[in-house]
């Protein structure tokens, strides 16, 4: 699974909307629907957020793996 539709599946396993995931991330939601379409790429401070936020890997949420594994603790 690529890195855009393994954002929006997880918003969407979140019931999270594009605009709530765009407040978080501080940007437009018209940016992160471009993030999702794979319009555009999602900048990997990004990408780290939404690890943290949705407690998955790096390595799962950029399609790198399909085992849901949490994010790493400190």
């Amino acid at each position: 699974m690529k890195y855009n539709e393994r954002i929006r599946a997880i918003r969407e396993d979140n019931d999270l909307t594009q605009q709530k995931v765009a407040d978080l991330l501080n940007i437009g939601q018209r940016t992160y629907a471009d993030y999702e379409s794979g319009k555009t790429r999602i900048p990997i401070d990004n990408i780290m957020i939404l690890a943290k936020h949705y407690n998955v890997s790096l390595d799962y949420i950029t399609g790198a793996s399909n085992i849901r594994t949490e994010y790493p603790k400190k």
